[in-house]
C-alpha cells in the first residue's frame, strides 16, 4: 500500500475509488466496506484509496476547546491503522492533517478541491452516518448530488452487524474499556494488538528479575489499560508474556517514559538468541489476549516484585488452560 501525506503529491494516482473515514481499529465493519471498495475499484480499473485523518478530528477540536476530556480514546496508533489497511488490500492511503484549514473548508470546496481536483474520484463509498466539511454541513445527499453532476458515482454502506449488534469503533472502545478482550476480538475479527519499536526504559524490570520490552507512544490516548496476558510477535516464534499498558507517572525529570503511554511486556520465556540487549530497535507486535486486572499501586519494590510474579503465574495458568 502506498501512503501519502496530503493529496498534493505527484505520485498519487490520477483517478481512484475512494472511501473516507477515521478507520480507528479497522474493525469488521471497516473490513466489509474495504472489500466492497476494492471490488468497485476493480470494475473501474482504478486503485482503491482510503482517506483518513491525523489527528482524529475530535482530538483537534478537543485541543482547540482546551478540553482534553472531549478527545476519544484511540483504539490504534497511526502505524497500526495503516498496517491493517494494508492487510485489507488497499492500494493507497491519503493521510490528511486535520487542522484549521481542513476543518474550515466548506463541503463544496472539499468536493471540488480534494475529491475531484486532488484525487480524481470515480467512485466514493461512505458510511451511513457520514458528514463532512466545515461544521459537518455536508452529508450523503449533497455528495450524491455532486457526483451526479460531476460524473462520479457515490454509494452508502449501511451499518455492519454481528449477531444483531452494530460493529463500530465506539463498540470496540467500550469492549476495551471493560477489559473484554474476547468481545474486542469478535468486533475486530482478530486479537487486539499494538506494535512499535522496542525502546530503552529505566531498566527497573531487569533489576527485579523481569526484563521487559518497552513500547513508548506519544500523543495517544489508549482505549485499553491494565495488565494483560499477551502474545509477542516479531522476535522469532510467538512468545507468551504479561504486559502493562498505561501512562507512566513520574516525578523524575530524567525518566524518558514519564507521562507517556507505555506498553511494558515481560516474556515468560526470554529467547536466548536475543541476549540481554537483543530486542532494542526491533519492531514487535503485542497481542493483548486476556485482561488480568487493572493497574495497581504497590508499597515498595518488594511488593511490586511479588505482584509481577503473581501476574506471570496467572498468565501461565491462562495460557495452560487453552492448550
Amino acid at each position: 500500500m502506498r501512503i501519502f501525506r496530503g493529496f498534493h503529491h505527484p505520485d498519487i494516482a490520477p483517478a481512484c475509488a475512494l472511501t473516507i473515514g477515521n478507520f480507528d481499529g479497522v474493525h469488521r465493519g471497516h473490513q466489509a466496506m474495504l472489500a466492497l471498495l476494492r471490488n468497485e475499484a476493480r470494475h473501474r480499473d482504478v486503485p482503491s484509496c482510503v482517506m483518513t485523518f491525523e489527528p482524529h478530528p475530535r482530538d483537534y477540536f478537543a485541543r482547540q476547546a482546551r478540553k482534553p476530556e472531549m478527545a476519544p480514546a484511540r483504539i490504534a496508533t497511526l502505524r497500526d491503522k495503516l498496517s491493517e489497511l494494508a492487510e485489507c488490500g488497499v492500494d493507497q492511503c491519503v493521510v490528511l492533517p486535520f487542522d484549521a484549514r481542513l476543518s474550515s473548508r466548506s463541503p463544496q470546496a472539499f468536493i471540488s478541491e480534494v475529491l475531484q481536483a486532488g484525487l480524481g474520484v470515480r467512485y466514493v463509498l461512505v458510511g451511513d452516518d457520514f458528514r463532512f466539511g466545515a461544521r459537518r454541513a455536508g452529508d450523503y445527499a449533497m455528495l450524491d448530488a455532486a457526483g451526479a453532476a460531476a460524473g462520479f458515482d457515490v454509494a452508502r454502506m449501511n451499518s455492519y452487524e454481528v449477531r444483531g449488534q452494530r460493529v463500530s469503533s465506539s463498540a470496540v472502545r467500550e469492549a476495551l474499556a471493560l477489559g473484554d478482550m474476547d468481545r474486542t476480538a469478535a468486533l475486530l475479527g482478530r486479537p487486539y494488538s499494538i506494535s512499535g519499536h522496542v525502546v530503552h526504559g529505566r531498566k527497573l524490570g531487569r533489576s527485579l528479575g523481569f526484563k521487559t520490552l518497552n513500547l513508548r507512544f506519544s500523543h495517544w490516548k489508549p482505549a485499553a489499560s491494565g495488565i494483560f496476558a499477551v502474545r509477542v510477535h516479531g522476535l522469532g516464534a510467538p512468545l507468551q508474556g504479561v504486559a502493562n499498558l498505561g501512562i507512566r507517572p513520574s516525578l523524575d525529570a530524567n525518566d524518558v517514559n514519564g507521562g507517556r503511554v507505555l506498553l511494558e511486556t515481560h516474556c515468560l520465556d526470554w529467547p536466548r538468541s536475543l541476549g540481554p540487549e537483543g530486542a532494542y530497535g526491533k519492531i514487535i507486535r503485542v497481542e493483548l489476549l486476556h485482561k488480568l486486572h487493572d493497574e495497581l499501586k504497590y508499597d515498595g519494590l518488594d511488593a511490586l516484585k511479588s505482584g509481577i510474579a503473581r501476574d506471570c503465574d496467572d498468565a501461565r495458568a491462562w495460557f495452560a488452560a487453552r492448550i
